[in-house]
């Protein structure tokens, strides 16, 4: 079975509330629990939460299964891993095997049902991979980044804060949407970030981080204005 989890609790304090706040017309949640539904690659999309609230907006944008979170991994220092691989022990215990299982993020207005299905293509193709996740590159150089020094500033690198960006190697980040891994890769806690992933490329417009009310709001101008392209050429 292929399932998606998708990460919620609802203790967000630089945007409170963040998971379920309204994005242009759509609580958050919403975009990545539709996305996963219309790629139809799932048996089933679930929400790992300790909200009830967050439960009942899930239910409602189509997630066919809640999962509780117990306390001590919903606070602010547990990562991704273990809400992942608690929410696919949970689901074995009731439903039954995982094969594949994608961690989707609940803060991914931009995920797309065709870049889900390639990561689990190229993934199911290479049996020596473990995970497929979306990557996009930097809009800078960041063998040129700078700090700031005593009141000036100071090249991270200072050999190659001269160099011309064509003469960089370019670099990519985690896009911040989606996760595939085989069942065993989550269970066996394997690195993401290791030779044994397939990094699936997005373009820079259809990526921001959104964990700042300064992000938030990038986002939605974004995404209008993706959305408005989308239907001028459609």
């Amino acid at each position: 079975m292929k399932v998606a989890v998708i990460p919620a609790r609802g203790g967000s304090k630089r945007i409170v509330g963040k998971n379920i706040r309204d994005f242009v017309g759509k609580p958050l949640i919403g975009y990545s629990i539709e996305a996963a539904l219309r790629s139809n690659l799932f048996d089933d999309v679930v929400v790992s939460t300790d909200s009830a609230q967050i439960a009942e907006v899930a239910l409602q944008y189509g997630a066919t299964r809640i999962i509780q979170r117990p306390s001590e991994l919903a606070n602010d220092h547990i990562g991704t891993f273990p809400v992942v691989k608690h929410a696919v022990g949970e689901y074995e215990e009731t439903v039954g095997k995982a094969d594949y299982v994608c961690c989707v993020y609940a803060t991914a207005p931009f995920l797309s049902a065709e870049k889900l299905t390639e990561g689990l293509h190229k993934l199911k193709a290479d049996q020596h991979k473990r995970f497929a996740f979306s990557v996009t590159t930097f809009p800078f150089p960041i063998q040129r980044a700078i700090k700031l020094d005593q009141g000036g500033v100071t090249p991270v690198q200072p050999d190659m804060i001269g160099m011309r960006s064509q003469d960089l190697e370019e670099c990519f980040h985690d896009a911040g949407q989606f996760y595939w891994g085989t069942r065993d890769a989550w269970m066996g806690n394997f690195p993401t970030f290791a030779p044994h992933s397939i990094p699936i490329i997005l373009p820079r417009y259809l990526v921001q981080d959104i964990d700042t009310p300064e992000d938030w709001r990038r986002a939605e101008l974004m995404y209008r204005a993706y959305c408005e392209t989308e239907s001028h050429e459609g």
